[in-house]
């Protein structure tokens, strides 16, 4: 997953999943060339904020592995996810070995009881519904447009297609395309300003709109378009209601916001630590030229230094 509809898909989840987990993109399988898209680990202190968020919080109600796939997967491309779950429950048990003091992978009846791992499940997110996968796992549908598989495999696939439109599906949602991208972002639009979803989802579309300049190659699909025209849109419809409140200075602010936080966005996705100092400056910064120049540089940037002026 390298192209920005599928990097648009791991950081949707991964701030999502953030708000009551932690939750990581990319992460390495070290028994396997093989990467989790987002791996989450709840976080018992937040199970209220987990209630709140729909069917996205019920999926990550336990360490789960989540792959979102922008075309309908294969068997084949299940059998891979399923061999990074298998392999990273694997490296979890070697590293709470380690952590125990043992490096025995199977200890002998003399020795201390080896500690428990639990077993993290997989979510496969699926924009239609891949028949053959529901077939060979003998997955049975658990609420709309959700299926779980046979007892032992831990493995649930979300058909986006197959979801409600409700409040509750919609960041999953987001993740689809055509039809039902338009109308997810239609109902996002429609939340109010400070509705959860907004404050995840928003300055996505703000990095994706400013943080390309080339146009798409023939691996790009519709999706980054359709980000692009939801966002302009909806930049339109505040820059309406701002001159006729007389309020443009509120959402110059608010645009500056959204571009400063677009840059910190594409400075995680670039694996660049930002110190708190660094961070502070570009969320004080209200220059629209500044915070896109800025971002233009964050999404090829190797340091922190090529991206802010004068930076020591």
């Amino acid at each position: 997953m390298h192209n920005r509809s599928d990097q648009f898909a791991k950081s949707l989840l991964r701030d999502g999943l953030s708000l009551v987990s932690a939750a990581e993109t990319e992460v390495e399988v070290l028994a396997a060339t093989q990467k989790i898209d987002v791996y989450s680990v709840p976080d018992p202190a937040r199970e209220a904020e987990r209630a709140g968020m729909g069917l996205l919080g019920e999926l990550s109600a336990e360490p789960s592995l989540f792959e979102p796939f922008h075309r309908t997967p294969s068997l084949r491309h299940v059998r891979q996810c399923l061999r990074k779950q298998l392999t990273w429950h694997h490296e979890l048990e070697r590293r709470a070995r380690a952590a125990a003091g043992s490096t025995a992978p199977d200890a002998d009846a003399d020795a201390p009881p080896q500690p428990a791992v639990h077993f993290p499940a997989l979510v496969v997110i699926s924009p239609g519904r891949p028949e053959t996968v529901l077939d060979a796992y003998r997955c049975e549908p658990v609420q709309p447009g959700v299926y779980q598989s046979v007892p032992g495999l831990a493995m649930r696939v979300v058909v986006l297609a197959e979801l409600p439109r409700t409040r509750a599906t919609l960041l999953l949602r987001l993740l689809g395309s055509g039809r039902l991208l338009r109308e997810a972002l239609a109902d996002l639009a429609a939340l109010p300003d400070d509705a959860w979803e907004k404050s995840i989802a928003k300055p996505l579309p703000v990095h994706f709109r400013l943080g390309t300049q080339e146009p798409a190659d023939g691996k790009e699909d519709e999706v980054s378009a359709e980000i692009r025209a939801w966002f302009e849109e909806y930049e339109q419809k505040l820059r309406a209601e701002a001159r006729k409140e007389g309020r443009r200075e509120g959402l110059n602010e608010g645009r500056a916001e959204e571009a400063a936080r677009a840059v910190l966005i594409a400075l995680r996705g670039r694996g660049i630590d930002v110190p708190d100092v660094a961070r502070e400056r570009i969320l004080a910064e209200k220059d629209p030229e500044t915070l896109e120049r800025w971002l233009e540089r964050a999404v090829v940037a190797a340091s922190l230094a090529e991206v802010l002026d004068g930076l020591s």
